[in-house]
């Protein structure tokens, strides 16, 4: 018995004189795709129309997915964690506000949002996920620590940027502060946390995590400053709080934070 086995040839290359248009018209992801379009159509006899549309949604379908990647990269989201990796039933957060606050008709709105609590209960994954889901949803993320927020903003004090520092911030649709108030706090702190707030309120969403409640943001800040970027922050915000164990820890104690050895 004989097998014969069926390859399928490439698709055969462009013309050097249209790919050299496509180069000089800058639609890489279009003449990366036309020759197997091109080649498809050919055989299934596409209406001309169609071969149009096909080559123009992957040129639109690749600078999206570009974007996307490079506002990734530059929100600076600190670990990957997603949606697909969040496990809604071990947080403590009510699963109908997790899935309220997944819509992002928030972000739409320029609302805000705290999460206080204990350290390991799934804050900051939360948040980030959420940041993912708002770079997919085609806007921007601008994610800080307090201390990387602090030293942005002293670096431009030094050099007299800070107003175009803040301007560029808060051309993101969100703006995140993870983990205010794991380290001590001072005037400049303080400062670069209020800026921040002053700019974004009523513009921009702000998303806060703390394992202390923004209430108590003044006993880590100086009490005035604290004062005013907490009424800001909290005008228009969804306050959560956290509670339970750290999943961390809960994980670690059940040997499932390393790979076994063997």
């Amino acid at each position: 018995m004989t097998t014969t086995t069926t390859t399928t040839r490439p698709a055969p290359p462009l013309p050097e004189d249209l790919t050299a248009v496509l180069k000089r018209m800058r639609l890489p992801y279009l003449r990366a795709a036309a020759p197997e379009v091109l080649a498809t159509a050919r055989a299934q006899r596409w209406d001309p129309a169609e071969v149009l549309r096909v080559l123009l949604a992957e040129e639109v379908r690749g600078r999206d997915e570009a974007t996307k990647a490079m506002r990734r990269k530059t929100a600076g989201l600190p670990a990957g964690k997603t949606f697909a990796s969040w496990r809604e039933h071990d947080s403590s957060i009510p699963v109908p506000t997790q899935s309220a606050l997944a819509t992002l008709e928030w972000v739409g709105r320029a609302e805000n949002l705290a999460i206080s609590g204990p350290s390991g209960t799934g804050k900051t994954h939360f948040v980030e996920a959420l940041a993912h889901k708002v770079i997919d949803a085609g806007m921007r993320v601008a994610w800080f620590t307090l201390e990387s927020l602090t030293a942005a903003i002293g670096k431009a004090t030094v050099d007299g940027s800070v107003a175009k520092t803040i301007a560029r911030i808060t051309r993101a649709e969100l703006i995140v502060i993870d983990d205010i108030g794991m380290l001590p706090s001072g005037q400049a702190a303080a400062e670069a946390f209020y800026r921040v707030v002053d700019a974004a309120y009523e513009r921009r969403s702000l998303a806060v995590t703390s394992n202390l409640h923004p209430s108590g943001f003044d006993t880590i800040m100086p009490k005035t400053l604290a004062t005013a970027a907490v009424d800001r922050l909290l005008h228009h915000a969804h306050v959560i709080v956290t509670e339970g164990t750290s999943l961390r820890l809960t994980e670690a104690t059940a040997g499932k934070g390393v790979v076994p050895l063997t």
